[in-house]
């Protein structure tokens, strides 16, 4: 901690006149960024730590997105002051991290993350045989910190305050251009963190622009080091390309590169089965249509239809040995969890919601509105609703019967009323040919005897026929 206080000082001290001739500023005039659309909460983080002489920025992603004019997300910022210097300054604050250590500055729902500038790699940091940084805990100056983020288009710090946008190497520019490049020697850098090589094609993706030659080229050769990524790094990166907003290109893309055998290796093996390629497009493309209309995404349902053509294959083939409909889906679903969940890094917490949504469709085959009360009650009801549209859309279910359970699940609990209270007596108007069978109750083995018994008895009491 000493160490890294001193190289900071050290920084602070004989940065400045470089500083100067290395970063342009862009004015409000320049950069139009709405300040609208800017957290209130990052813009107080950035007050309060400029009121006690730290420097302080929004960066990232943030930054990005607000040059653009979309409104951002989440917020990070990145500030002069250490972590133990900025823990005590807000009354919701917690160190975090080892890797990469941070604060976490928290307003009810929503954190700001807060890091110190760091300095790029001088060789001493810890790394695995691959050059993954294993330990990224040096302190340095914003100019440092700017050479050692990956792409320019993210190398950019916004000040809210003075309303200027801080730009080291031509984001900008870049920005304008769609075009994704790194910072530094690209095969290094993406050695350092794989993940980088996802986040070049969400970006590239998401502009609908170029990953620029130089960068792009070790791409390819360095696709097997994502392997080493933990896995819940992995699945929060999968999932950000998956809802890019231009989910198909980037799927193309991670082929294209060799990526999505450590990434999505199933979606081959999906791409392959009968009807596997229209599901899924039509999957990514409604999930597209979502994000940017602004509308959330839920990871459940997205990788629930993903895995759904396995999923019912299996289901079908156990069908074919006569196993009863939920049962033979429950071991279907089973088979394709247990075998390929830990391919695609999904995390358990989500594999029961998309079960939900699974077993769910068989139900609304069949509309018994005691059954259709206790389906409304259900959590997943609405995305299961959703998943039914999805296989409506590819033929697998009758089209006019999952826009009924659409409008119930859009009803108000009034109209749901109705429309139950309609089908009930539609039914009944139709006759028992259409109406539910109602099952009989299996009488218990003691009843079953008494009845057996009482016949006998009967039997033996009747005089015989002469």
């Amino acid at each position: 901690m000493i160490k890294n206080t001193i190289r900071t000082f050290v920084s602070r001290l004989f940065a400045a006149p470089v500083l100067k001739d290395k970063h342009r500023v862009y004015s409000h005039e320049q950069h139009k960024i709405d300040r609208r659309l800017v957290s209130r909460n990052a813009i107080k983080v950035c007050e309060v730590l400029q009121q006690k002489g730290y420097d302080a920025f929004i960066v990232g992603g943030a930054v990005r997105d607000l040059v653009l004019g979309y409104e951002p997300k989440d917020f990070d910022v990145a500030t002069s002051a250490t972590p133990e210097e900025i823990r005590p300054l807000f009354r919701r604050a917690r160190i975090i991290g080892r890797r990469f250590q941070l604060v976490h500055v928290v307003f009810g729902q929503e954190i700001i993350e807060t890091s110190t500038f760091r300095a790029p790699s001088q060789g001493d940091q810890h790394t695995d045989a691959d050059g993954r940084i294993l330990n990224d805990n040096v302190f340095g100056t914003q100019q440092e910190d700017a050479a050692r983020r990956d792409f320019t288009l993210n190398a950019l710090y916004y000040d809210p305050v003075k309303e200027t946008v801080i730009d080291y190497h031509n984001g900008v520019a870049d920005l304008k251009n769609h075009l994704v490049r790194m910072i530094g020697d690209p095969e290094k850098r993406f050695r350092e963190d794989p993940v980088r090589m996802l986040r070049a094609v969400r970006f590239a993706s998401k502009l609908n622009g170029t990953i620029e030659p130089a960068t792009q080229a070790p791409i390819r050769n360095l696709a097997g080091l994502i392997k080493n990524v933990p896995d819940s790094r992995l699945f929060d990166e999968t999932l950000k390309l998956l809802t890019c907003g231009n989910a198909i290109v980037a799927l193309e893309q991670l082929r294209k590169e060799g990526l999505h055998e450590n990434v999505l290796p199933l979606i081959d093996q999906v791409l392959r089965q009968p009807g596997g390629e229209q599901f899924v497009q039509l999957t990514l493309e409604r999930t597209d249509h979502r994000v940017r209309s602004g509308k959330s995404v839920s990871p459940s349902f997205l990788f629930a239809a993903l895995l759904w053509r396995l999923v019912d294959i299996n289901w079908k083939k156990n069908l074919e040995r006569k196993e009863h409909p939920i049962p033979a889906l429950s071991q279907a679903a089973d088979l394709v969890i247990d075998t390929h969940i830990s391919k695609m890094a999904i995390q358990r917490r989500h594999t029961a919601d998309m079960r939900e949504i699974w077993f769910m469709q068989p139900r609304f085959e069949r509309r018994i509105p005691k059954q259709i009360w206790r389906m409304t009650e259900q959590p997943r009801f609405r995305a299961a609703c959703d998943f039914l549209q999805l296989r409506a859309a590819c033929n697998e279910f009758d089209s006019v019967l999952a826009q009924w359970w659409m409008d119930l699940a859009d009803a108000n609990p009034g109209e749901r009323t109705e429309m139950i209270e309609a089908l009930t007596a539609e039914q009944q108007a139709a006759g028992p040919a259409t109406a539910p069978r109602k099952r009989r109750k299996r009488r218990s083995n003691a009843s079953k005897g008494n009845a057996s018994g009482d016949t006998a008895a009967g039997s033996a009491s009747r005089p015989a026929a002469s």
